[in-house]
């Protein structure tokens, strides 16, 4: 237990001194001092109640999923008939009352239709999402489930959350905090962010983006009124485009959306020196555009972005590249903002923002005063009881303090988490376990001595039998910090973080570093007797 080859020696001292050094580039920074360039500078991350920041609340409408998911029904029966063999004709299609209904030309094509129709009724086969009627014997009703409205729901937040988290990796911001809250709602909560105007504007903007081609047999005066024909819809023009205030029809179905994109990125026009959005479509959507520009040459197609027509050019040529580019009065801001809003994914649902909080730096400053101050207080009074009590063990106590403290901050440094204010107080706690070991330890070997042991075996002893203590002891710990961390979410996980880095560092230096350097003092000194 007490021998320490020169190797381990080495390796221990190297652990340690490797460790503290990753701690170096944060106190650098905490002390405002310039860590040199050609280092790597790994550094703790502060939260939002340290380093101030910005919180926002997002929500969703659920009722667009819902009109979303009818559409992709409408346009998913209408390919599944057209594509039959044979083709199984239908009419009088309507999306009333949040139902989609059809009636069938052959009366004889009903079951043939309902076959084709259960796999995409019947979802993943888990939810129910559509509940499939026949009346009066010709028409066919397909009526949303509950069930798959809330599955629907749920998909689309979790999916949004993940667009969300996208965007803000984007920014270059560094752990943010972004969570579901309730069934429709989304907590981001950015640290260092103090003007969130550039972040509202980014999660704002569903990056919705559709190609559909113009409605031919729309009339202009029709259209300025409000009046589409027979299977086309109207979207107004943006206040960035050529025609501010103008509208357009379109076909409401058929076109491709953003979610065929891999690529999206702003440039400059070679032919009009305007900022512009390159975009690049995978495999499939490539081929449909190729489809669409060969089949439609001479006819316009509208760009549409969220809503909004930014741009109606012409198929002048079939575009086989799977590229395209995206004009309508962009600057290089809001291009490289539509960039990684359209790399990031289209939001599935439209998110509002509903609460805005600036945090200030001066509370967080305040906030980080306090806690290292209840830090140095509880550090120095506990450091004062080990050497009073224990003497020259409680010195090696105070030496292994020091150390587990700048090992906690070289590791989380190198894993890049966040210090919240909870994250203080698990330093705290952890400080009071590292003493807490040494204090079993030292007790224990203060027992073996009174039972009449020499100095070597009372000391093996002691660190041998209190270690097993240590062990259960940090083991439940442990399983209490796995759980906070797996259940707990912000300042919750900040403190779980802290708690288990804290449980290994502090084993590490108040069981095996004190040990190492117990043995080396016994070794040289070999003294008669130990004073505790």
């Amino acid at each position: 237990m007490l021998d320490f080859p020169t190797w381990k020696k080495m390796w221990l001292w190297g652990l340690t001194l490797i460790a503290c050094f990753t701690a170096m580039p944060s106190l650098f920074s905490a002390a405002n001092i310039r860590w040199p360039d050609a280092l790597p500078e790994p550094t703790v991350n502060l939260g939002l109640d340290l380093a101030g920041g910005s919180h926002i609340l997002l929500e969703a409408n659920p009722s667009q999923v819902a009109a979303q998911r009818l559409e992709n029904m409408e346009e998913s029966v209408r390919t599944t008939m057209r594509n039959a063999e044979p083709r199984i004709r239908i009419g009088d299609v309507s999306t009333a009352g949040g139902q989609l209904s059809f009636i069938l030309d052959n009366v004889g094509d009903l079951d043939r239709a309902r076959e084709l129709l259960l796999p995409q009724i019947n979802g993943d086969g888990l939810t129910r999402e559509w509940d499939l009627t026949v009346q009066d014997g010709q028409r066919m009703v397909l009526t949303p489930t509950d069930d798959g409205i809330e599955q629907a729901v749920t998909d689309a937040m979790d999916s949004a959350t993940e667009v969300v988290r996208r965007r803000i990796d984007a920014l270059g911001t560094r752990e943010p905090t972004i969570i579901r809250q309730g069934d429709t709602r989304i907590v981001v909560q950015v640290p260092g962010l103090q003007d969130p105007d550039q972040l509202k504007d980014l999660l704002g903007q569903t990056a919705k983006l559709e190609f559909k081609l113009v409605c031919r047999n729309a009339l202009p005066t029709d259209v300025q009124a409000g009046i589409a024909p027979i299977g086309c819809e109207i979207f107004p023009y943006s206040e960035t485009s050529d025609t501010p205030g103008m509208f357009e029809a379109v076909q409401r179905l058929g076109g491709i959306r953003g979610d065929s994109l891999t690529n999206a990125q702003a440039g400059i026009s070679q032919d009009t020196n305007e900022d512009v959005v390159n975009i690049q479509f995978d495999p499939q959507g490539g081929a449909r555009f190729a489809q669409l520009s060969t089949e439609n040459v001479g006819q316009r197609f509208a760009i549409i972005l969220d809503g909004e027509v930014i741009s109606s050019p012409f198929f002048r040529e079939p575009i086989l590249g799977g590229s395209a580019q995206i004009s309508g009065g962009f600057t290089a801001e809001t291009a490289n903002q539509l960039a990684i809003s359209l790399n990031s994914g289209a939001l599935p649902v439209d998110l509002k923002v509903i609460e805005e909080r600036t945090v200030g730096p001066d509370l967080g400053a305040d906030s980080i005063r306090k806690g290292l101050l209840a830090m140095l207080i509880g550090s120095v009074a506990v450091i004062a009881l080990m050497i009073a009590t224990y003497g020259r063990f409680g010195v090696y106590a105070t030496i292994a303090l020091f150390f587990n403290v700048l090992i906690i901050l070289g590791i989380m440094a190198v894993l890049n988490t966040t210090l919240t204010l909870p994250g203080i107080a698990g330093f705290v706690l952890t400080i009071g376990a590292a003493v807490d070991a040494n204090v079993l330890i030292n007790e224990r070997i203060r027992e073996e001595r009174k039972r009449g042991r020499r100095v070597v075996a009372a000391v093996e002893n002691g660190y041998k039998e209190a270690s097993r203590a240590i062990y259960d002891a940090n083991i439940t710990n442990f399983i209490a910090g796995v759980l906070l961390f797996l259940f707990g979410s912000g300042p919750v996980r900040g403190f779980a973080v802290v708690l288990i880095v804290g449980l290994f560092t502090s084993v590490f230096t108040a069981v095996v570093l004190t040990r190492m350097w117990v043995a080396g003092w016994l070794r040289k000194a070999r003294p008669s007797d130990l004073n505790l």
